[in-house]
Parts: C-alpha cells; sequence; structure tokens
C-alpha cells in the first residue's frame, strides 16, 4: 500500500491557499489598523485575536457540518470550493474598506472574511483523511503541511516582491494575487480530486479491537506530565505568536526599515525551519522529545534576548529569524507527539482537543495583552522581543516538570514524515 502523492499534492493546495492567506493578513491588517485608522494597540490585539476566537467554535461546527452533507460533488468539496472563492472575493474589498478610511466598513469586511476563511478549513483538513486509507495518514498529514509551508513562503516573497516602502500603497496588488491563487487552487482541486468515487474506493477501516469496558483513568503522574506539557505549550505559543503577530509593525517602527526587508526575514525564518525539520526528527530519536523541545525552547529564548540587545537594524537580524525557525521546529515536531504519547489507553481526540485548546487559547490572549503592554508602557513595540523572552523562559521551566510522553520515536523513513506535525 503506497501513499498517491500526486493526489495529496493536490488535495493539498487547499490548505496552501489557507496558509497563504493567513500570513498576509498577520502582515498587513495589524499595519491597516495602525495607519489607516490609528487603532491602538491594545484594540489591535483584540481584533488580531478575533479570528482564533471565531475558529475556536466555528472550525468544530463546519468541521461536523461537512460530515453530513452529501452531495454529488462529495461531503468537503463544495465547503472548500465555495469558501475559497468567496474568501477571494471579500478579500479584494479589503484594500478598498482600507483606502475608504471608514472604519466600521472595514470592520464588517475583515468579519465576514474571518467568518467565510472558517467555514471551510476544517473541511480541507478532513478531505485527505476521507480519501486516504488508515496507515497511509501520516505520510498524507505530512504532504498537506508541506504545501501549508509552501504557501507561507510563497505570501511573503510577494510581500517582499511589491512592498517596497513604508507604504500601503501595493497592498491591493497583493490582496489581489493570493486571491487570484485561492480561486486557482479552488478550480485545479475541484476538476482533479473526484470525491465520491476516491471515498467508494476506499477499504474499509479495521475494526476497533479493544474492551468496551470502562476505561482506565490516566495515571496521577502522567496527568500531571500532561497539565505541564499543555501549560508550556501556552506559553511558547505566547511567546512565538506574539513575535509572529507585530512583527511587521516592529520593523517599521523600532527598526525603521520597509515591510519588503521584514517579509525577507520571515522567509528565511520558514525556510530555515523547513529545512531544519528532517535533522530535528533524526536528533529526537536519538535524543527523545523532551530534551529536543528544551533545546528549542532554549534557542528562542537566545533568538528573542538578542533582538532585545539590537540598538537598531542590522544584518544580525536575518541570523535572529533563522534561529527562531530551527527552535519553533525543533518545538513543533516533538510537542503534539508528547500528548498523543501520554493519552495512550485513554480517549486521544479528547487530548488532541486539549491540545488546541490551549495553544489557540494562547493565541487568542498574546495578542490582547501584547497590545496592551506596546500601548501602555513607554518602551512601546521594543516590549515586542522581552515578552517573547519572558514566555520562553517560563515554557523552559514548566517543561522540566514533563516527566513522561518522551519514548524516543522512530527516525522518519523519508523527509516527509518529518512535516508530520500539527499547528
Amino acid at each position: 500500500m503506497k501513499l498517491n502523492y500526486k493526489r495529496t499534492f493536490l488535495i493539498g493546495l487547499a490548505f496552501m491557499a489557507i496558509s497563504a492567506f493567513w500570513q498576509l493578513y498577520d502582515n498587513a491588517i495589524p499595519l491597516m489598523l495602525q495607519k489607516t485608522f490609528q487603532v491602538t494597540d491594545d484594540i489591535s490585539g483584540w481584533i488580531m485575536a478575533a479570528d482564533n476566537m471565531l475558529a475556536v467554535v466555528l472550525l468544530p461546527l463546519f468541521g461536523a457540518l461537512s460530515d453530513r452533507v452529501h452531495t454529488r460533488f462529495g461531503k468537503r468539496k463544495p465547503f472548500i470550493i465555495a469558501g475559497s472563492c468567496t474568501a477571494a472575493a471579500v478579500m479584494l474589498l479589503v484594500p478598498h474598506a482600507n483606502n475608504s478610511g471608514r472604519l466600521l466598513y472595514f470592520f464588517i469586511v475583515v468579519g465576514v472574511l474571518l467568518v467565510v476563511m472558517s467555514t471551510f478549513r476544517s473541511p480541507a483538513v478532513a478531505l485527505m483523511p476521507d480519501v486516504t486509507p488508515k496507515p497511509l495518514r501520516s505520510k498524507g498529514n505530512a504532504v498537506i503541511n508541506l504545501m501549508g509551508a509552501l504557501g507561507g513562503i510563497m505570501t511573503y516573497l510577494i510581500i517582499a516582491l511589491f512592498i517596497k516602502e513604508k507604504s500601503l500603497t501595493n497592498y491591493p496588488y497583493v490582496f489581489a494575487i493570493i486571491a487570484g491563487f485561492m480561486v486557482a487552487c479552488a478550480i485545479i482541486l475541484g476538476l482533479t480530486i473526484h470525491e465520491n468515487k476516491l471515498v467508494a474506493e476506499m477499504p474499509p477501516e479495521p475494526k476497533d479491537e479493544t474492551p468496551t469496558g470502562e476505561k482506565k483513568p490516566m495515571p496521577r503522574e502522567v496527568k500531571r506530565s500532561l497539565t505541564f506539557l499543555l501549560l508550556s505549550v501556552s506559553l511558547w505559543f505566547m511567546a512565538y505568536n506574539a513575535v509572529n503577530t507585530a512583527y511587521s509593525r516592529y520593523v517599521e517602527n523600532v527598526w525603521d526599515i520597509p515591510q519588503g526587508t521584514g517579509a525577507t526575514m520571515m522567509i528565511i525564518a520558514m525556510l530555515v525551519a523547513t529545512a531544519a525539520y528532517l535533522p530535528i526528527g533524526q536528533l529526537s530519536a536519538k535524543l527523545g522529545r523532551k530534551k529536543v523541545i528544551l533545546g528549542g525552547v532554549c534557542l528562542l529564548a537566545i533568538a528573542f534576548g538578542t533582538g532585545m540587545l539590537m540598538p537598531g537594524y542590522s544584518i544580525v537580524a536575518y541570523l535572529i529569524m533563522a534561529v527562531i525557525g530551527i527552535g519553533w521546529a525543533a518545538i513543533n515536531v516533538n510537542s503534539y507527539p508528547m500528548v498523543v504519547e501520554m493519552s495512550k489507553g485513554s480517549d486521544v481526540g479528547k487530548y488532541t482537543g486539549l491540545y488546541y485548546t490551549f495553544s489557540m487559547s494562547a493565541q487568542i490572549l498574546t495578542p490582547i495583552l501584547s497590545g496592551y503592554l506596546f500601548k501602555h508602557l513607554p518602551w512601546g513595540y521594543q516590549v515586542m522581543f522581552p515578552y517573547a523572552l519572558v514566555f520562553s523562559v517560563l515554557a523552559f521551566i514548566t517543561m522540566l516538570f514533563v516527566r513522561h510522553g518522551d519514548n524516543r520515536p522512530d527516525a522518519p523513513k523519508d523527509a516527509l514524515e518529518i512535516f508530520d506535525t500539527e499547528d
């Protein structure tokens, strides 16, 4: 049994388009709020957290809804195609709403866009396991994550190409390109993936042979480790997401450099992280997950600390972003598998939900908290790196108390298996 890589890459186009959109959203919307509408950073933080607030409610809702839909096009494709095309149309209104200078109009457009984007993310992710046999879903998920990484890199390349000055003038072109890319991805997926036929060809799922009696509760010491691990997940997402959402404003306001240069740095971080997945996976097989995660958190702390000490922009900024990329990859590859490892003998789905609850809650809170600090502390955006450093140190401390889930994983058989991570 072999994975159909061509088909999985085509399915991954949906996630590639979604990732391309979110990189643009996180880059452009904070700048529009600041430059056009003079929205303070504390209010901007609430707005930038809105997508995660909506996701907590809407992603499970539309995922479950797509489970119940049956059309001649399939269960997932109607959501993917209709959602992608609608989102692309609404995206074109964002620069127009920004240029209008009407804040209410801008909020309505962005709000509608966030709701539309939430309608097809879960169906897009669910399509791959629908048409992929269970033993091959790990590699399938690896392909999907790889496509997502490429989508993010593509967006930053476009920003680096078009945004040369500290201005919003060329953002309509960037939004138009990404919108066109989303439509193209949806059309290609719609024409090449025959969902109902592929689902009908799927082999029957093996029956669950586990006893149907009452499950044993998770041992107290394992539950303690899980608690500290989930707390660590929240803390390093607090650190990383603060930099990710504020970086576009930081490079302009603190380092006084154009957006194109800042986007180039983010491309470096993503490329280095992508290249680091394979050696990190091999290192995890030798050292264990916990040690590699602790090393990754240390790299984040070193990078954030170095950024904090920089008096201004220099070539060192590129090195900082590369180190952040390696550190985040080390964490991302190993954290979710540790949660799964500890949930053996229990309800894996339940603890997977806990993982997402803690990671997404941090992504809701950190733009709000960091935005408040940017406004009310005298150092302004210079708080970004110290803020991230503090939460990295706290994550390192809580991770030290994790005593379980550290089984050394098997060395990956191929590079694509390393991309089988959750974000």
